[in-house]
């Protein structure tokens, strides 16, 4: 067991999976897991969005990286990306569960239809299910594993045309909660980040300095969050320093919420 403070963050022969990782939060968890050491397949459904964050990973920190183009409805890109980690580097211990879709206020629950809650259903909790599936025995065989969802403060707060995300995101969360039963015998963990306001493009589209103060009301911190925040949380999870936490869901919000009533 590593004692060092430093090694408790260490990484290093570790391999990471991050789904949608060509920008935001997924890039970014995979830049921080990369500077501590691991070897990162990069997998975006953007493949020239995934082979940037590759090259910055190997100009910044000089470490192994792979892009995989990867989209998360399509099973068959899921094997091949679990594959291709397996075929370059060795196996995988550490899966990021960043892909992910919905929110943002624009589902009217009169205007949506089956189609987009099955689709939203289908990234935002069957994707990352099947990912567990097909990695946990990977690191189990390997002796060292971390699943870390990307999960989202709609996951408990109510708020108007935010039904189909809101409840993906809390079926996840639960998913983590019953999964950390299954995969704790298996040497397994999975925790969940949940991020508030978070400076990402997907922010950027809604945001506007109205909407910000609102955000801001009830946020004790008083600043939306950066990208850099939610990764921190993501290697905590991925890491040692995380040793004895599973089924849990960290929220990562400046202390409070950003809705926009």
């Amino acid at each position: 067991m590593n004692t060092g403070l430093g090694d408790l963050f260490d990484l290093t022969g570790k391999v990471a999976i991050v789904t949608g990782a060509g920008d935001g939060i997924g890039r970014g968890s995979a830049l921080i897991l990369a500077a501590v050491g691991a070897k990162v397949i990069v997998s975006d459904i953007n493949i020239d969005k995934a082979n940037a964050v590759v090259k910055e990973i190997k100009e910044n920190y000089n470490r192994e990286a792979t892009a995989v183009l990867c989209n998360v409805l399509n099973d068959a890109d899921l094997v091949n990306m679990v594959d291709t980690a397996v075929k370059t580097y060795g196996s995988v211990n550490i899966l990021v569960n960043n892909a992910g879709l919905g929110g943002g206020g624009r589902e009217n629950p009169w205007k949506i239809d089956e189609a987009y809650v099955e689709r939203i259903y289908k990234i935002n909790v069957i994707a990352p299910w099947r990912l567990c599936q097909l990695t946990a025995p990977l690191m189990e065989k390997s002796g060292y594993g971390s699943i870390v969802n990307i999960t989202s403060m709609s996951s408990i707060d109510k708020e108007a045309n935010m039904s189909i995300y809101g409840s993906s995101k809390a079926a996840l969360n639960h998913l983590a909660a019953n999964l950390a039963y299954d995969l704790g015998p298996l040497g397994v963990r999975i925790n969940n980040v949940g991020p508030g306001a978070t400076k990402t493009a997907a922010l950027a589209s809604i945001l506007t300095p109205e909407i910000q103060e609102k955000m801001l009301r009830h946020t004790p911190i008083k600043r939306l969050g950066e990208v850099a925040d939610i990764a921190r949380a993501v290697l905590f999870f991925a890491s040692e320093a995380s040793s004895w936490v599973s089924g849990q869901v960290l929220f990562v919000n400046g202390g409070g919420v950003q809705t926009m009533e």
